[in-house]
Formats: C-alpha cells, structure tokens, sequence
C-alpha cells in the first residue's frame, strides 16, 4: 500500500490534465513530509450527502465505465499509469469525451480513494468533463465494474484548487471507507504554458453496490 501511496504521491504533483494540444509536466521532487504514508485530512472526504451510514468495501474489479447523469457524462475507462517522467498518463487530447481511472489505486468500490481523470476538453472540443464545476453534494456517480457490479457513489463536496496548491493528501490519501475522485482542469486557460491553472476535484462516497 505504502508503494501504492508513493506513487501518487508522485503522480498527483506532476498531474497536469491536457487542454487543446497540451502536454503533461514533469513532476518536481516530492518534499520529505509527503514521502510518508500520508492520510486524508480530517473531514476532507466530508460525511455522506445522504446522511446515510458507511457502506462495506467492495472486492478488487477493475472498472469498465463511468456515468455522471447530472451532467450528462457517459464514457468508457482506459486504465492510466505514470509516464517516463512521472507524469500521469492522461486519455488521448484527441479523443477527449475519454476517460480513465488511475490503476496504481484501488478500484471503485474498494476501500480507499480510486481517482478518475478526464479533460475539459481537447481538439477544439468539449471533453467529458466539461461540465464537472456544476456537480453539488448529493449528486450520483455511477462505476460499472468488470465482475458486473456497479458502485454508486454520491458526491461530497466540489473543490476548484490551483495546481501548486493541489491537495495531495486529501486526493490519494488512505481512507477508511470506499471513496471516488473525478479531476479535470478548471480556470483561467494560460496561453502561454497552454495550460489550465486550476483543477476541479470532486470528492465522492460509496452508498450502494
């Protein structure tokens, strides 16, 4: 788990999601505090929106699509990795209604933070995540999974955070119940890095399997 941890760790702090032909950025060295196991800060992941009690972990299965019915987001997952560089490996800037799960962290519907990476857009086009920023506590976000379950998660909270300031711990670390990230880029667009300054983070918790 601790290896697990690491490199998100890594991950999180090179993680640049691609606007219109953007590419990834190398990840900077990670400061000694956060090469430990970090853990969650209290009350990031915030208590159900449903009031509802914990739901029990599921068992490891990758997963197969998302689906976001408020804001109207259907995609196949393409399981994600590091690059050479250590940055996140994002969907292709060219298909940009794609998205992928992060597969070096636990499944949707596992205990743990499973992460979900999909672009504002990409190719002079809207991306699957374009309306992501419109999401509320108490929203649903549907995962099918391999073995044929669905995990439902109900959303948390919404955070829009600058990409220097992005919070590593609360994203990727440990939790003590079955938890869901969706990112994307967000704010200002800077032509001159050709990059979002912002991130959007929706935090999400299991309520059904």
């Amino acid at each position: 788990m601790l290896a697990v941890v690491l490199l998100a760790v890594l991950a999180t702090l090179a993680f640049v999601l691609s606007g219109p032909g953007e590419t990834g950025q190398a990840a900077p060295q990670v400061p000694a505090s956060q090469a430990e196991t970090p853990s969650a800060e209290p009350g990031e992941s915030g208590a159900p929106a449903d009031g509802g009690g914990a739901v029990e972990g599921m068992p490891k299965a990758d997963p197969v699509s998302i689906d976001v019915p408020k804001i109207e987001a259907k995609s196949s997952l393409v399981p994600l990795g590091l690059n050479a560089d250590n940055t996140v490996e994002v969907p292709p800037v060219t298909q940009p209604m794609q998205a992928g799960w992060y597969e070096n962290g636990p499944t949707p519907g596992e205990v743990g933070p499973s992460v979900i990476l999909g672009h504002v857009d990409g190719n002079k086009q809207k991306g699957i995540f374009f309306r992501l920023k419109e999401l509320a506590p108490g929203d649903k976000v549907s995962i099918a999974r391999k073995d044929g379950t669905t995990a439902e998660f109900a959303v948390t909270k919404v955070e829009r955070v600058a990409k220097d300031k992005f919070p590593t711990d609360a994203v990727y670390g440990d939790t003590t119940e079955p938890e869901l990230r969706l990112i994307t880029c967000g704010g200002v667009f800077d032509k001159a890095s050709r990059n979002y300054l912002d991130n959007i983070i929706v935090f999400a918790r299991l309520i059904a399997r």
